[in-house]
């Protein structure tokens, strides 16, 4: 796991999906990074699409007005750029796809094998209770 912290732009796969949200204008990269997720039913979840999927989810929870206190020089540019995106109706697609990584995924389980832990399954939770917000 290319990760050097537990919040959701400390890893590589993270980093990654940012640079093509960058060169997005719409909510296109941030529901096909969700949807990645929503979509794959029973199937084993891997940790790539996950991290990129929780990075979705700060940004949809940043264009909304509750963006984490860590989000990337170029994410919030990205989303001052975007402020008027409407991605109301992202919300519950996010909320899914976090459960789904929480609960049945390798980054979960690679999370579990680590000492921090505790403080991921924190940054899911604190990500999920500011997308409900």
């Amino acid at each position: 796991m290319g990760a050097w912290d537990f919040g959701p732009f400390d890893n590589d796969d993270a980093g990654d999906w940012l640079y093509d949200l960058e060169k997005s204008s719409d909510t296109s990269v941030i529901d096909d990074a969700l949807r990645k997720v929503t979509d794959i039913g029973d199937e084993y979840l891997e940790a790539p699409d996950c991290s990129s999927a929780i990075a979705a989810a700060e940004i949809v929870a940043a264009v909304r007005g509750h963006a984490v206190v860590k989000l990337p020089d170029n994410a919030k540019l990205w989303v001052e750029a975007h402020r008027t995106l409407v991605v109301t109706s992202i919300v519950p697609n996010a909320l899914a796809a976090l459960q789904r990584i929480r609960t049945n995924s390798e980054l979960k389980e690679l999370w579990d094998e680590s000492e921090e832990a505790s403080k991921w399954y924190a940054t899911i939770d604190d990500l999920t209770q500011r997308l409900k917000a």
